[in-house]
């Protein structure tokens, strides 16, 4: 089974936080959006951006950057134009995550990938645990077939 296409999602306007440009708020001296970089590029094929505005405010993270297929409507957006991208190059599906997640699980695909075949599904979504039988879903870390 290859690898799917890893898709940035970073197109948010930050209303909550005032329209600071999120992916490039620092924790530990780096971008959060190059920590979510450094864990999803071993997990995937390749990485890419969804982000709306100016795309050479990602240059050094040396990936592809490409505008949501309609700005402002959310991260569905952003996921319409990872797949189309994903499609253009020959992948069969992609995972996408928030540029502001930077503790995803070193093994996201892995446990994406068992949830969808457990459903019995080509998609699946992460939850968190957060008490007896009570999930958080967080449908922006997700596999999505192509």
């Amino acid at each position: 089974m290859s690898l799917p296409l890893g898709v940035i999602l970073a197109g948010g306007q930050a209303r909550r936080m005032g329209g600071r440009d999120k992916p490039l708020l620092t924790l530990a001296g780096q971008a959060l959006i190059a920590h979510v970089a450094a864990r999803l590029a071993p997990q995937t094929a390749g990485l890419i951006v969804s982000a709306n505005g100016d795309p050479a405010r990602f240059a050094s993270l040396g990936l592809t950057v490409i505008a949501d297929a309609s700005p402002g409507q959310g991260p569905l957006a952003g996921v319409l134009a990872g797949l189309t991208r994903a499609e253009a190059l020959g992948h069969r599906s992609i995972v996408t995550a928030p540029a502001d997640t930077p503790f995803l699980p070193r093994d996201l695909v892995r446990g994406l990938r068992a949830a969808a075949y457990a459903q019995d599904s080509a998609f699946a979504y992460a939850e968190s645990r957060i008490g007896p039988g009570v999930y958080v879903p967080h449908p922006d870390c997700a596999l999505w077939p192509v």
